[in-house]
């Protein structure tokens, strides 16, 4: 699972929304099971191991909120991530939004200063991701909650998958606002325990969450979000869609209204040491081999 587009989406928007959270959860104290989190720990390892391997691939991208849909194909470079819009509202794009998007990657290649900007930005996302992924075997308990087959997006078909619930931990203390993300949820989370592998996880704000001392604003309770995770190819697994919403108010007046659905689908892999001109040319290629044979874009219908 590459941290860099997608994991890299859903906690830049938590922790950009969150900020510094702060508060106690007012569950009583009990150590956890040892076989669940011993199980969590072990895969959490995996996961930023595997998270490493340098494997790129090209992929469809559809995310559905209150506008509308899009619909992107994206391709995962040796230097940053590129995304070409190919359909509106799953109708495909006019040959002249074809051409401005093309215009406007070609552009962010001749431009220094917006690469520098994308590359820190992919980076700090991506060491979030990791800070998040580490923290989840102490900032929950968890108790088993018997076993769910695997599905085409959650796991391997065919393969059983350990549900574990979990809770927050009253005992942890987020080293940084990055983890306090995880503070006021908890939910279920669906573990492959043969491969060590995350299939999905699925959280709930069971509280307000304030930050800034809840002077600058807050998340409301019932705030939600859905990851899964499937394989893709032998050894590869990628995160295969991935909900939020959340609502709250931010600086006193401004209000948070985040709600969106994101599908990944049709993963490929892509050459290993591509760079930006290539991807940039594989994306175009890409997008008329799709033209030509579909009559129009691909689009992704959500689940």
């Amino acid at each position: 699972m590459n941290p860099g587009h997608i994991r890299a989406n859903l906690i830049a928007t938590l922790a950009g929304a969150i900020g510094i959270a702060s508060g106690s959860m007012a569950f009583a104290e009990q150590a956890p099971s040892p076989i669940p989190v011993e199980l969590v720990r072990r895969t959490v390892q995996n996961e930023v191991k595997s998270s490493n391997n340098g494997t790129n691939f090209i992929f469809l991208d559809r995310k559905q909120n209150a506008r509308g849909s899009q619909t992107k194909l994206v391709v995962e470079t040796s230097d940053v991530t590129l995304g070409m819009l190919i359909a509106l509202n799953d109708k495909p794009v006019t040959p002249e939004q074809r051409q401005a998007e093309e215009a406007r990657l070609e552009e962010l290649l001749k431009n220094p200063e917006e690469l520098q900007k994308k590359r820190k930005s992919e980076k700090e996302d991506a060491e979030h991701v990791t800070r998040i992924m580490k923290a989840l075997p102490d900032a929950f308990l968890y108790e088993p909650d018997g076993t769910e087959g695997g599905s085409q997006g959650v796991g391997k078909a065919g393969d059983a998958l350990v549900r574990l619930k979990f809770r927050p931990n009253p005992r942890y203390s987020p080293p940084t606002h990055v983890e306090q993300v995880l503070a006021g949820m908890q939910g279920v989370i669906l573990i492959d325990a043969d491969k060590y592998r995350i299939a999905k996880i699925d959280g709930t704000l069971i509280r307000e969450v304030g930050f800034g001392w809840g002077i600058l604003g807050h998340l409301d309770r019932g705030g939600h979000f859905l990851v899964e995770q499937g394989e893709i190819g032998k050894d590869d697994w990628e995160i295969t869609r991935m909900d939020l919403a959340f609502t709250g108010r931010e600086l006193l007046f401004k209000g948070i209204n985040i709600k969106s659905e994101e599908v990944f689908s049709d993963f490929r892999p892509a050459p290993t040491k591509l760079t930006l001109a290539q991807g940039l040319e594989l994306l175009k290629k890409q997008e008329a081999e799709l033209a030509d044979n579909r009559g129009q874009p691909a689009t992704v219908n959500p689940k």
